[in-house]
This record gives C-alpha cells, sequence and structure tokens, in this order.
C-alpha cells in the first residue's frame, strides 16, 4: 500500500446537513432481495411491483433462489433508485402484498 492510498482512506466522508455522512447518494443502483413463500407467481408479482416504482427495471436480470426445503423463495433483483421516498414507497407495497416476510 502506498502512501497516497492511506491518505485516501483517511479522507473525510462527504458531510450531509446536519452533520452526518449520507447513507445513499442517489441516483444508484440498488440491489434487493425480497423473501417470501414459494409459489409460481411470487416473482411475477415482485417484478410488477418494483416496475411500478422504477419503469427502466429489467425483470430478465432478477435470480429466484429457493429455500433449502422449498418453502420460501428469495428474489434477488437490482434497480435504479432515485430517492428514499421511492425506496420506502416500493418496500411498503411489496410489504402491503402480505406475501412478503422480508426485503433485505
Amino acid at each position: 500500500m502506498n502512501d497516497k492510498t492511506l491518505r485516501d482512506l483517511r479522507r473525510p466522508a462527504a458531510r450531509q446537513a446536519g452533520g452526518k455522512p449520507p447513507r445513499i447518494e442517489f441516483p444508484c443502483d440498488y440491489p434487493i432481495k425480497v423473501v417470501g413463500d414459494a409459489a409460481e407467481d411470487f416473482a411475477a408479482t415482485v417484478c410488477q411491483i418494483v416496475n411500478r416504482h422504477d419503469s427502466t427495471f429489467d425483470a430478465t436480470t432478477i435470480a429466484v433462489v429457493p429455500s433449502r426445503n422449498g418453502r420460501f423463495q428469495s428474489v434477488r433483483l437490482t434497480l435504479r433508485a432515485q430517492g428514499e421516498a421511492q425506496l420506502k414507497a416500493l418496500f411498503a407495497e411489496l410489504k402491503g402484498t402480505g406475501r412478503v416476510h422480508m426485503v433485505v
């Protein structure tokens, strides 16, 4: 490691109003994992909801991973996040389906 790398690591993080570093800089690619009960239409339901919140979302890029015993599925995807309000609305709609157990 050279001296320039050390200086870069010690540089203070950018600050928001109020003195806190920003959590996420928008817009950005935002990966999420949606976990719910396994069903044939679970991934399609998740994709429809995500598409309402991000019109550029490409459903062909998702990965559906079943749990070890097959009771649950996780849908892993990346969307283009424009702001915190968008993400909160997306998470609320996903949880509001009653089919989603967790959004990570």
